[in-house]
């Protein structure tokens, strides 16, 4: 059993930059990607990105690419999402999740992922 909590959201105003952190707990956290999805009211879930195992790796929707950056540091156990240039359609809930996957292609899927944290709330303001 994997444990994520996420931490870090807040309110920011837009062009903005906020850090949000995914603190996982046992080897499967370590062992496996991680990706970043968001979620707002009335809407479906998204990929935001994700990390490979070893951290080289990284995939990030269109939607975030040269905004956000994704990071992991394996001696805390900890994923981070780095998201600058924030804009309001940005607000949502953002949830970490483990993956088994190793195929960057399946990393956009929320069913690729066997693990998710509870979110944290990210608000943007115009």
């Amino acid at each position: 059993q994997v444990q994520l909590v996420e931490s870090g959201g807040g309110l920011v105003q837009a062009g903005g930059s906020l850090s949000v952190s995914c603190a996982g707990s046992g080897r499967t956290f370590n062992d496996n990607g991680v990706g970043w999805f968001r979620q707002a009211p009335g809407k479906e879930r998204e990929f935001v990105g994700a990390i490979s195992w070893s951290g080289i790796r990284t995939y990030y929707a269109d939607s975030v690419k040269g905004r956000f950056a994704i990071s992991r540091d394996k001696a805390k156990n900890a994923v981070y999402l780095q998201m600058n240039s924030l804009k309001p359609e940005d607000t949502a809930v953002y949830s970490c999740a483990v993956t088994r996957t190793t195929t960057i292609s399946r990393w956009s899927f929320a069913s690729s992922y066997e693990y998710w944290g509870q979110g944290t709330q990210v608000t943007v303001s115009s």
